[in-house]
């Protein structure tokens, strides 16, 4: 296993508006080792009482953090930015997510349900803009199917490539940090 201690991925949502999706995401990025992030405004309600009536046991395990507006998070992941990639994942690109290549730590980001990511942040990464093809006239997939498709598509590539480890059941090794409180914040 590499000498990884941070998320294996980021999984980046910008205004999700369905808790279901945003709660299926979450049980994905905690089975990845990959931290969720929310960009603000949410469309639901994130309190305990939320969760609980939600049925989220897994919830205190997600490495989450919370963003005010799409410009903070890039300012808080400026680094990120810089080091590793922010893939944009769209019905706009042309480009399969599978002729990306992916590194630990690279992050993956889905706009909301109703409309997707908004123009300017597709402009703004237009290099790094991805899609899951599918077969003419459907133009989406449900938000949590697709960052599914997408997250596991990147594991198999850093499975592949060193990135990441199967241990000898086929489980992902995780990451060599403490697990014992969630996170959140950024």
């Amino acid at each position: 296993m590499t000498n990884r201690t941070s998320p294996l991925l980021h999984v980046v949502l910008h205004e999700p508006e369905i808790p279901n999706n945003t709660g299926n995401i979450g049980r994905t990025c905690v089975a990845l080792d990959s931290a969720m992030h929310l960009i603000h405004p949410l469309g639901f309600a994130l309190d305990e009482k939320a969760c609980r009536r939600a049925g989220l046991d897994y919830w205190p395990r997600l490495d989450l953090r919370e963003h005010d507006s799409l410009e903070r998070y890039l300012e808080t992941h400026a680094e990120a930015h810089r080091s590793k990639r922010i893939w944009a994942l769209s019905t706009h690109a042309t480009r399969p997510v599978w002729e990306a290549t992916f590194e630990p730590g690279d992050h993956l980001l889905f706009g909301k349900e109703t409309r997707g990511l908004p123009p300017k942040v597709l402009e703004r990464f237009s290099d790094r803009m991805l899609t899951l093809p599918m077969v003419p006239p459907e133009r989406s997939l449900n938000l949590a199917t697709a960052v599914c498709a997408a997250a596991y598509e990147a594991v198999r590539q850093l499975v592949g490539s060193g990135g990441a480890k199967l241990d000898a059941q086929g489980r992902l090794e995780i990451a060599a940090k403490a697990r014992t409180e969630p996170r959140s914040g950024a």
